[in-house]
């Protein structure tokens, strides 16, 4: 089987891509992101109960303390800018989102 140089630049570019949007700075990036809009669509009460922080050893490691009544502000924030992440982003914060859905789930349970 004889690979195209062409197809084997493209490869080698959707690879990176998808590294790029799981790298530290850029999870960072996003979450600062929505934490801000977060924040700016929350009611005043519930403003300083949204924080996120890094761990400084394990970079993609990232503690969200949210109130429960802000929990749908940060995820209609996520739905909002979906879109205009790198797709390997984009997949992290499915992910986020459904940890805290199922979160939300056993909470009321």
């Amino acid at each position: 089987m004889r690979i195209i140089p062409g197809m084997m630049k493209k490869f080698d570019n959707d690879v990176s891509n998808l590294q790029k949007g799981l790298h530290p700075e850029n999870l960072s990036y996003w979450y600062d992101r929505i934490i801000k809009e977060t924040i700016e669509i929350a009611p005043p009460w519930l403003q300083d109960k949204i924080k996120i922080k890094q761990d400084p050893i394990l970079s993609m490691k990232f503690n969200l303390d949210i109130s429960k009544r802000a929990v749908r502000y940060f995820m209609m924030v996520v739905d909002n800018n979906l879109d205009y992440m790198p797709y390997s982003t984009r997949l992290y914060f499915l992910k986020v989102q459904e940890i805290m859905s199922s979160e939300m789930d056993k909470s009321l349970v």
